[in-house]
């Protein structure tokens, strides 16, 4: 029954994303063409999450625990260092390049688009490979 919600915030997450038009990679990429067919779309999609997410946090945050935990988990760690503005660089230029964020990949999975499974291939390379150069620097 814990699954359940997970379950439900990642179909309404994935319907979203569909409805959004976000599962486009080249609604996404024309988002990044300011000088030519440039779509403002993603901003105000963008945006919206932002709202929401917003108003959200607020609500959750007067609460003294979680509803399915003993207690929040937040970041420690609020320092801008290289390993973050690295981190959003490669994410930022894999975005522009592909189309594809993470968030918005998964829910196109199930089309079976080689583009979305290749883009989720070479992830998971540069997840693993990004742990295994953690290791090695200590």
């Amino acid at each position: 029954m814990k699954l359940f919600p997970i379950f439900l915030t990642g179909l309404i997450f994935g319907v979203g994303i569909s409805i959004s038009g976000m599962a486009n990679p080249a609604k996404v990429m024309n988002f990044f063409d300011i000088a030519g067919t440039w779509d403002p779309s993603l901003a105000f999609v963008m945006g919206g999450a932002l709202l929401v997410a917003g108003i959200g946090y607020r609500i959750v945050f007067r609460r003294p625990a979680p509803m399915m935990d003993t207690t929040f988990h937040l970041p420690q760690n609020n320092h801008i260092d290289a390993r973050l503005l690295g981190g959003s660089a490669v994410f930022g230029i894999g975005w522009g390049i592909t189309g594809f964020c993470p968030g918005a990949a998964i829910p196109v999975i199930g089309t079976g688009n080689v583009n979305v499974l290749l883009f989720m291939a070479a992830l998971m390379i540069g997840i693993f490979a990004a742990k295994a150069l953690q290791k090695r620097m200590g």
